[in-house]
């Protein structure tokens, strides 16, 4: 059981949130994605991030019903989130749009609800909608994902709640200055998503070189790159062996100029859509 894995992060509202969970975008219906919760679970992952989109928050629901009375756990010891989908940003949908996520989920509570994209015109109604949530007690924590700096300004104009997280996009062809900067400026935790750019730096040479080096993975030595960088991480994988390699990050320390050396790979490259230019 990887300890460190429980290691957290204390929001700006006093929640701890693991600097590592599991992501399952993409992964679809079905046993795998059971299977998937529950090796994390098994494996001392406490954070689980789905969303509305990714069309499979029930069978993420019953990975932590078995996952969490296989491991011996409660509830309360994981940290669950899930996001609201662009079509259902708006205040009344909003809150429709969380009440069908729990029940998918068949949770009486999220640890974390975040607005998925920054839609222009709609996504301040659904933040009002968030803050309501937030404010009852349903949530409990509130945020983002891929808010640029500019979204986050005008957001933060009119909000009564600060969101506690912006999840971005964010690997070394993507190291995010200028929204990590903000960010921290103004206490709202950075996290990543799609950290090992779907595999596409798996064979980037000097990350290859860093891995001879430390004798680890190169997603490990990615995922290591984050959390030094003071970034929550959730990578995706549905084998049980990639699970554990991709968690087992807390053993050795990348040196600062080796981590100067990573952010110096930033391309402003997504593999994903740009926040600034989407039509979903």
């Amino acid at each position: 059981m990887n300890k460190s894995l429980q290691n957290t992060t204390t929001l700006h509202n006093g929640v701890n949130m693991p600097w590592f969970g599991l992501g399952v975008f993409k992964v679809e219906e079905g046993p795998e994605l059971v299977n998937t919760v529950k090796f994390a679970i098994k494996h001392g992952y406490r954070s689980i991030d789905t969303a509305a989109i990714y069309e499979n928050e029930e069978g993420v629901g019953q990975g932590i019903r078995e996952g969490i009375k296989e491991a011996g756990i409660s509830r309360k010891d994981l940290f669950v989130t899930s996001k609201v989908w662009n079509s259902d940003l708006g205040y009344e949908s909003t809150i429709k749009a969380y009440e069908t996520s729990l029940n998918k989920l068949g949770l009486d509570y999220l640890d974390l609800y975040l607005i998925h994209w920054p839609v222009e015109n709609k996504y301040k109604e659904a933040w009002r909608a968030l803050e309501t949530l937030y404010k009852e007690g349903k949530v409990r924590a509130i945020g983002v994902s891929n808010f640029q700096v500019h979204h986050l300004q005008r957001l933060l104009k009119d909000a009564e709640v600060k969101p506690m997280i912006n999840q971005v996009e964010y690997h070394p062809n993507l190291t995010q200055i200028e929204v990590k900067t903000f960010c921290r400026r103004n206490g709202i935790q950075l996290e990543a998503w799609s950290p090992l750019m779907q595999g596409q730096l798996l064979d980037h040479p000097t990350l290859m070189e860093l891995s001879r080096k430390y004798n680890k993975s190169v997603p490990q030595i990615i995922l290591r790159w984050d959390f030094q960088n003071g970034v929550v991480t959730i990578p995706k994988s549905t084998k049980e062996q990639r699970i554990v390699e991709n968690a087992n990050i807390f053993d050795f320390k990348i040196i600062s100029k080796d981590m100067e050396l990573i952010d110096s790979l930033d391309q402003n490259l997504r593999v994903g859509p740009d926040p600034d230019n989407f039509d979903f």
